[in-house]
């Protein structure tokens, strides 16, 4: 029996989890792609696209504020746990719970400061070198990853507090 809030599927939640991961892994191949094509370009035809580095660093820019969203939500980034492996399973959940507050705080402030630069980019009309190109897109894009980071801690917290089980099926064993 799920203890999910009322309103709350939790099928159409994980397909949400799901479409950012996904969302994820396409950025992921689009950035090395075009960094594929841009070395063999250069290296083949002394040829380059035109603003290829504009576009390769405002891609990777958007891969990483969308693979902070997919790690932060199964808790598969670094972490330092030397003190939680000591404790107990009751302690174990406390230090997951405050650890997964704290990084919805600083994610949160993060994404907040972060959509000021998204506005000042759009007012500015900041382009690419070559082609002239808005670049606001592209941090929008970046700024929605971690708007999705934010939801998807939120939803972690909330799994934590009320269905710790939901969380531990997601968490794998370390690579030893």
């Amino acid at each position: 029996m799920s203890t999910a809030a009322p309103g709350y599927s939790r099928r159409r939640g994980d397909r949400f989890i799901q479409a950012i991961e996904w969302l994820a892994a396409i950025f992921v191949a689009i950035v090395t792609i075009d960094t594929f094509v841009s070395v063999m370009l250069r290296y083949f035809f002394a040829w380059q696209i035109p603003d290829s580095f504009d576009f390769g660093r405002m891609l990777l820019g958007i891969l990483i504020f969308w693979g902070i969203a997919a790690t932060s939500f199964r808790g598969t980034h670094i972490t330092v746990d030397l003190v939680w492996s000591i404790v107990g399973p009751r302690w174990k959940r406390y230090i997951d719970v405050f650890a997964t507050l704290v990084l919805l705080f600083v994610i949160a402030v993060h994404t907040f400061t972060l959509v000021d630069k998204v506005i000042s980019t759009y007012r500015d009309n900041v382009e690419t070198f070559d082609l002239h190109l808005p670049i606001w897109p592209f941090f929008l894009v970046a700024w929605l990853g971690d708007f999705a980071a934010v939801l998807l801690i939120a939803v972690r917290t909330y799994r934590l507090i009320f269905q710790p089980e939901a969380v531990n099926e997601f968490r794998k064993q370390p690579v030893e």
